[in-house]
């Protein structure tokens, strides 16, 4: 059974419509190239907020405003 997790960040305004299409196209994607399953196929998309997610030492909500300035 293909588990797959997709994380974004909160930013913006995802929209269900948007959401779903992640889904099918990674469940579809799947199928096509592995010949998975598409009826045990998990996709879970975590919306992360900029401040719990970091990079190179430092939240993106800080390194943004840094390429914002």
């Amino acid at each position: 059974m293909p588990f797959v997790n997709i994380r974004i960040t909160k930013e913006g305004k995802v929209t269900k419509k948007q959401k779903l299409q992640l889904i099918e196209g990674t469940t579809n994607l799947l199928h096509e190239v592995l010949g998975k399953n598409k009826a045990s196929t998990v996709v879970i998309i975590d919306e992360v907020d900029t401040d719990n997610y970091g990079l190179g030492g430092d939240s993106i909500t800080n390194a943004r405003k840094r390429t914002q300035k």
